[in-house]
């Protein structure tokens, strides 16, 4: 379900644990930051009572609005913006999934006063990673951090053989 956009979607694997790790409460509301395919915003919405799923990029936003029509979710709000002016406008969060962002610390900063609840940040990037555990640390939120590496068969010759994807850290935050 790549739809064209670079950089997505989220490998299954890597959302069913960052979606554990979020620990998302029935009812409570969720953002999708960078939500790309809208693919971890139709997820969370089967338990959050609302999901704000946001991305700067018209062409992702679209996509997204597709995925969560598709889907039948009416509890998501698809919004093309910037992340941090857009979030504190969304009330009280429950839970936040980033996937993207190009103003991390800046995000980070926003969620860490709006989430009473965990703050996922998905990252394929070393630099994203460092920059997500030091704002993390800095903030006084940072939990831990993940490594994640999915490879899944493909035939070779008469057998199988195993193709990795590129590994994905993720890094978990909780705001009491």
């Amino acid at each position: 379900m790549d739809r064209g956009l670079s950089g997505g979607p989220t490998q299954d694997e890597v959302a069913a644990v960052a979606l554990w790790h979020l620990g998302i409460v029935p009812g409570c509301a969720v953002a999708d930051v960078g939500c790309g395919t809208g693919k971890i915003a139709v997820a969370a919405a089967r338990t959050a009572g609302r999901v704000i799923a946001i991305d700067r990029r018209p062409e992702a936003a679209a996509v997204a609005r597709q995925s969560v029509a598709e889907a039948g979710a009416a509890n998501i709000e698809v919004i093309c913006g910037e992340a941090a002016e857009v979030l504190p406008a969304a009330g009280p969060l429950g839970a936040a999934f980033v996937g993207g962002s190009r103003d991390l610390e800046e995000v980070l900063g926003v969620l860490a006063r709006t989430v009473r609840g965990r703050i996922v940040v998905d990252c394929v990037l070393l630099e994203t990673l460092e920059r997500a555990v030091k704002e993390m640390q800095r903030l006084g939120i940072f939990r831990e951090a993940v490594s994640l590496q999915v490879a899944r068969t493909r035939p070779l010759g008469t057998g199988l053989m195993f193709r990795p994807a590129n590994p994905v850290w993720l890094v978990i935050g909780e705001v009491a």
